[in-house]
């Protein structure tokens, strides 16, 4: 918790050096080519003509060629002046310039140049505004002039848009998200609702599917099979009509083919028959957390709290990282204008900000964690419903807040140490792609590849120490020793949960998504006033995705919450008197079909079978 806060108050410091050092009125207010922060009084920049003017009243930035963006260091390379006002229609020529500045006293040519004089002094060519001078108004808060026509800014767009090779279709594409802005809006809701309505219906349909599934992979599998087995004795019977060496490799690799899909079906079949029972324990699970959300329903509002306590975390940092790009001393570049640049170690912080994204957005997935796995422990280890808090879920966040900050923080920390190497990684990746060796390549992708399987790893490892710790209130790291060992003691029943029960999650995520882009596909269809509608599509049925990621993320969290508490229920207790068992009643017929069937292999098995055990 200490460490935690020592780094808050940093990422404090951060902000307030910034604001401190002018960065909030430069990148509010906006600041010119001299240096000169518009709308106020300035200092002189030594060494900078034009630099220290009054610019009270000229509170608007104008760049003299808008459209020149320079798409490597991603800025407008362009002088940048103090305006009164922002010229709200197209200026074709200099004399429309001129007449513009008499008449709105707003002058768009640099400070040495006199409205008088912009048709008759040779350097208004240079600096005065090139023209024609598009129709700009100021952005809200910030006091730029921006041109009303995107046009200007195709060629950003296009860079960053790859597919779109032609300016007219990118007009087309943003036309239609514009015009069907109302219909975007019906399918994101729609697909908001289908995600509720999947996870009440889920429960219903978890034994049907899963079997449903099992019996369609088997099918499929044998139905494989058996067509490549066809296809070699065909073949192999049609080859001495053809005794080519192209006939003889075709036959061989029929044969290989036909042999590893033997071979991938009789593993697919043993693992069916090893894992039957525990098929049926993910199905009871999923049976249950139907139920918790019956019980707990605030637990459908968590994904909306997490968002919205990120988006403003995020709109927090990149002001900040804004305020960062804008603070410093002013210095004079090789062009003779000014640049704000830090000096010393404190041009750095930017990498201490980028830190503080990654570990304060894991503080704060992991604190919904905790309190999903506090609420539903709660429900599962308490005997009679009735008796369940008014709030679960508030009174989950309390304990949160009271008792379990530092263990939330420490699970955060320890997954931001194995992401911040993966994403150094992958940044040296794509600077240097194309100019390292395929050795070097292969490596690096190779180490990537492990971090990023460590950093999952890591994660399901945290969630369940969560759990231990919502059930046992102990720190993070006896939590985590205590969640390995139950999880490494019942390993195939936390594999068939997480193949058979994310399969399915998986499944209902596409569900939601196909259902949302069929809406949209019928509603965009009928519209005839749109050209292009294929990123409304896309639009829609990537945020339908987003909140069925959001939503079933949730119950799968609950699943493996209640998979935990099951797993330390059947290790402590039996059911006697005294030790009876917490689980709901669907988990209990689970264990008492479990027992019957190790009853009868223990009258076959003789004495090993007696020792057989619920988990």
């Amino acid at each position: 918790v200490l460490l935690n806060c020592v780094f808050f108050f940093l990422q404090g410091f951060i902000c307030g050096f910034s604001i401190a050092t002018g960065a909030a009125a430069r990148l509010l207010s906006g600041y010119d080519s001299y240096g000169n922060i518009c709308g106020q009084k300035n200092v002189k920049v030594e060494g900078i003509v034009n630099s220290g003017l009054d610019l009270t009243h000229k509170k608007y930035v104008f760049f003299l060629d808008p459209c020149n963006i320079d798409l490597v260091h991603q800025k407008i390379k362009s002088i940048a002046l103090c305006v009164s006002a922002c010229p709200r229609k197209e200026l074709k020529t200099l004399a429309d310039i001129q007449k513009f500045a008499e008449t709105n006293g707003s002058t768009l040519c640099s400070y040495e140049l006199q409205p008088s004089e912009y048709t008759t002094d040779p350097r208004a060519a240079k600096l005065c505004p090139k023209y024609p001078v598009p129709e700009s108004a100021p952005i809200p808060l910030f006091h730029r002039c921006a041109p009303v026509n995107i046009s200007c800014y195709a060629k950003f767009a296009e860079a960053l848009i790859t597919f779109v090779s032609d300016s007219s279709v990118l007009h087309r594409l943003i036309s239609g998200v514009m015009t069907s802005k109302e219909i975007i809006m019906g399918l994101c809701l729609l697909s908001l609702v289908l995600s509720m309505i999947l996870m009440v219906i889920i429960r219903y349909i978890s034994r049907v599917l899963v079997w449903i599934l099992t019996i369609l992979v088997i099918l499929g599998s044998l139905g494989g099979t058996g067509v490549l087995w066809w296809l070699y004795a065909k073949q192999r019977i049609s080859a001495g009509a053809l005794d080519t060496q192209i006939a003889k490799d075709n036959l061989q690799a029929l044969l290989i083919y036909a042999i590893a899909a033997t071979v991938f079906t009789v593993i697919l079949f043993l693992i069916v028959l090893i894992m039957r029972k525990r098929v049926a324990l993910t199905i009871a699970l999923f049976h249950v957390a139907g139920k918790v959300f019956i019980h707990l329903p605030l637990l459908v509002f968590q994904p909306f709290w997490t968002f919205f306590v990120l988006i403003l975390f995020w709109a927090y940092w990149i002001t900040v990282l804004l305020f960062l790009g804008t603070t410093g001393s002013p210095v004079p570049n090789e062009e003779g204008f000014v640049e704000f640049r830090m000096a010393g170690p404190l041009k750095y912080m930017w990498w201490y900000h980028v830190v503080g994204l990654v570990w304060i957005s894991e503080f704060i997935l992991a604190c919904q964690q905790m309190t999903v796995a506090g609420a539903v422990v709660t429900y599962y280890f308490t005997r009679e419903k009735r008796n369940l808090p008014f709030t679960p879920i508030l009174a989950s966040v309390n304990r949160l807040v009271c008792y379990h900050l530092g263990t939330v923080a420490k699970g955060s920390f320890i997954i931001t140490l194995v992401k911040i190497p993966r994403m150094i990684l992958m940044y040296i990746h794509t600077q240097l792609k194309g100019k390292e060796n395929a050795c070097a390549r292969c490596m690096l992708k190779a180490c990537i590849c492990c971090l990023w399987c460590l950093e999952k790893c890591l994660t399901y490892l945290n969630q369940n120490a969560y759990t231990a710790t919502a059930i046992n209130s102990t720190n993070f790291c006896t939590s985590a020793k205590d969640a390995f060992v139950i999880l490494v003691e019942n390993a195939l029943r936390v594999a068939a949960i997480n193949t058979v029960g994310d399969f399915m999650l998986f499944l209902g995520k596409v569900l939601i998504v196909c259902s949302t882009g069929l809406a949209g596909i019928m509603l965009l269809n009928y519209q005839r006033d749109y050209t292009i509608w294929v990123l409304p599509l896309i639009i829609v049925c990537l945020f339908a995705f987003l909140v069925a990621h959001c939503f079933l993320s949730i119950y799968e969290m609950v699943v493996d919450v209640l998979f935990l508490c099951f797993a330390i229920d059947t290790k402590y207790n039996d059911g006697s008197p005294g030790r009876e068992f917490y689980m709901d009643k669907v988990l209990m017929e689970f264990v008492e079909n479990s027992r019957k069937s190790m009853k009868e292999a223990g009258r076959g098995g003789g004495a090993e079978g007696r020792e057989l055990k619920p988990m």
